[in-house]
């Protein structure tokens, strides 16, 4: 049994507070809301997961040093737009033997910089990993089979996730490329945004598949371009998260594109979907890092001119279809 501090109420931090406990862990969760707060600790509920009952291994505080005094992994989960500033809040209550382990997927949207680079700036002595992987919180919190990939330079962080995470319905996988696990995750949410888009547009099974597949290329070129082992984005944190996030009903990015294909606009697209929809607050980062390393990607330069510069998603369709031929 491990203590394990989860900085973050949302539908993928409780989820893993959820497994966590139910796998033997016990569980502290930090929630900058009273109200989930609340519901977490006297209902037993999650108002992002409705199917399940939260364990009694699971507490919720608004009170970092609470959460993180007795932990040994500490696992932050909160939108990518959110990740400095809150580590700001609880650095200095962590101490140099308690690992962290980074569940959210984005950028650093002023800096551009990735999540770990954050980690490091503000916490250049702990220990970190990345967790990765195809996991949607409505399943891992029912328990249902699900592999995910601990990322980390560190034996000892790797140790740590796989002896809290180790069971029958969650299966681990362990890699050294920090960059190619963190930005496939990342990444991939952006082509999901566009996978919803054909979706909402009717386009179609083949459409649907050219887009995923065309999709991943470009994830690839980005993400190995910034540092990124190439294997890494063909196995489960970039292949297999795609894959999942383009496919699924639970995927809120996917859901978001789905919307915008149907004529929605943004505003009435994030009020629709209720939670941190990572596509849109990173698809211009992606746009002007794919400007800085001089790469080529035709889905996100179309996908940004949807979101901010007016062009109709058909139009955008017709342009991609038109583009001068290539070899595959």
């Amino acid at each position: 049994m491990k203590n394990v501090a989860i900085i973050g109420s949302g539908s993928w931090g409780t989820a893993l507070g959820i497994y966590l406990a139910n796998n033997g862990n016990k569980v502290k969760i930090w929630s900058f809301s009273e109200e989930e707060k609340n519901l977490i600790n006297n209902e037993k509920k999650c108002m992002f997961l409705p199917k399940v009952i939260i364990p009694n291994g699971v507490e919720c505080s608004l009170d970092f040093k609470e959460v993180l005094e007795e932990a040994e992994l500490i696992l932050h989960v909160t939108p990518s737009k959110f990740t400095r500033n809150t580590i700001k809040q609880y650095k200095d209550f962590v101490k140099t033997n308690q690992k962290l382990i980074m569940c959210s997927k984005g950028f650093e949207a002023e800096t551009y910089l990735t999540l770990d680079e954050v980690i490091k700036e503000e916490l250049p002595n702990i220990e970190y990993g990345i967790l990765s992987g195809p996991s949607h919180a409505e399943e891992v919190s029912l328990n249902i089979a699900t592999a995910l990939v601990i990322a980390s330079k560190s034996d000892e962080v790797k140790t740590s996730v796989i002896d809290a995470f180790r069971s029958p319905t969650i299966r681990m996988y362990t890699s050294n490329d920090i960059k190619g696990v963190e930005l496939g995750g990342a990444l991939k949410n952006i082509i999901a945004f566009c996978a919803g888009i054909a979706v909402g547009l009717e386009l179609g099974d083949n459409a649907f598949a050219a887009l995923a597949t065309r999709g991943l290329v470009e994830i690839c070129r980005l993400g190995t371009a910034m540092g990124g082992e190439e294997k890494t984005f063909y196995g489960l944190t970039g292949l297999g998260d795609l894959i999942v996030t383009c496919g699924s009903e639970h995927s809120r990015n996917r859901k978001a594109g789905k919307m915008i294909g149907q004529g929605y606009s943004i505003e009435e697209t994030r009020k629709e979907v209720g939670m941190t929809i990572e596509s849109i607050d990173n698809i211009d980062v992606a746009y002007e890092l794919a400007k800085k390393y001089n790469i080529e990607m035709p889905i996100v330069n179309a996908v940004y001119d949807v979101l901010y510069n007016g062009l109709d998603p058909k139009v955008a369709v017709e342009n991609l279809m038109t583009r001068t031929l290539k070899e595959e």
